[in-house]
């Protein structure tokens, strides 16, 4: 390096931890170069002569920036080194600057192509070397107020993803969220060779309940309905949604026949318990509700619209058979006919 004074101007972000991982086999400029970058208030500057010591410390400090002479012992060249270096860090990128006496377009050429940032050539003047060291930091800094905003508008969109899949009445997942729900269980139960059951299920006679006690306690029936469903929902990827009106629906990832069928006697049982009165329901004057259940393994062929046929079917013959039961289409038979036997 040729002498010429730093000024004395500090990087914006000086207060910021900035380290710099300085390879080259001549230990007297090795030295001198890190003195510079010191100087041009690099926070840790870490040194290596050869390849295994630098793609050794790259891998264990992550540095912000790589000084990177090209020519080096040990037959591993500085092009060899920074190609290794962005094959240890998918999906990040650390600037590397290149150091070398060789000034041609090759060579120029070689270092873009092994994954280089910046060429210097040798002797540089110590304040190229600060401005080359800026510019990188600004970058630096640049690049991580970029994944601090995209981390912080993914938040932003997964909150507001929530809020537009959340029914207002009941806190439930709502429709739009219990289809995207749906859709994305069928394909990792598909994945996983897993049972996916969904259900639906219909508070019985539930506009007698509106007509006899008014709407405002039929919304308080809903909510009360609602915190129920939550409460057996009792696993992670367990989805209790209000899919319209008085009518609801579970989403019961690996879950298989049976254990649905048990689910949903327990469910009518729970609900019993309640002893949501009804004066108006012909099923004995407490909230009761009828459930149509599909279970099945997805493979290329299952779609949501199926499902949700074959549980609408299943519905429909519970509340033709006398409500106040679950019906599984696979299984053609309801909870009242399991209790029988």
């Amino acid at each position: 390096m040729s002498a010429q004074a730093i000024p004395a101007t500090a990087p914006t972000s000086a207060h910021e931890p900035f380290s710099v991982l300085l390879v080259d086999d001549d230990a007297a400029l090795r030295a001198a170069v890190a003195a510079e970058i010191q100087h041009a208030s690099a926070t840790e500057v870490l040194q290596a002569a050869d390849a295994p010591s630098a793609l050794h410390l790259f891998k264990r400090h992550r540095p912000d920036l790589v000084l990177l002479d090209i020519c080096l012992p040990g037959g591993k060249d500085g092009y060899w080194i920074a190609q290794r270096m962005r094959e240890a860090e998918p999906g990040e990128w650390t600037p590397i600057i290149f150091l070398s006496g060789l000034d041609g377009d090759v060579d120029l050429w070689r270092g873009i192509e092994a994954g280089g940032d910046d060429y210097l050539v040798k002797p540089f003047k110590p304040i190229v070397l600060a401005a080359k060291l800026r510019a990188m930091r600004r970058l630096r800094d640049m690049r991580r107020r970029l994944v601090q905003l995209t981390e912080e508008l993914h938040q932003a969109n997964r909150r507001l993803n929530e809020m537009v899949e959340v029914d207002a009445l009941t806190g439930l997942v709502n429709r739009r969220g219990f289809d995207r729900i749906l859709h994305g269980e069928i394909l990792a139960a598909r994945r996983e060779g897993t049972p996916l059951t969904l259900m639906l299920c219909d508070l019985d006679h539930f506009k007698r309940y509106n007509d006899t006690l008014g709407h405002v306690q039929g919304d308080e029936c809903l909510k009360a309905v609602s915190r129920l469903l939550r409460e057996v929902c009792v696993r992670p990827r367990d989805v209790a949604a209000r899919y319209g009106g008085e009518e609801f629906a579970l989403i019961l990832p690996n879950t298989p026949r049976s254990g649905a069928m048990t689910f949903a006697r327990a469910l009518g049982s729970l609900l019993k318990a309640r002893t949501i009165v009804h004066p108006g329901s012909p099923q004995g004057q407490v909230l009761t509700l009828s459930g149509g259940i599909t279970t099945c393994v997805p493979d290329a062929s299952t779609r949501a619209e199926g499902m949700l046929m074959r549980a609408d079917e299943a519905l429909y013959a519970a509340k033709a058979q006398g409500r106040d039961r679950f019906f599984s289409f696979e299984m053609q038979m309801d909870t009242i006919e399991q209790r029988q036997h």
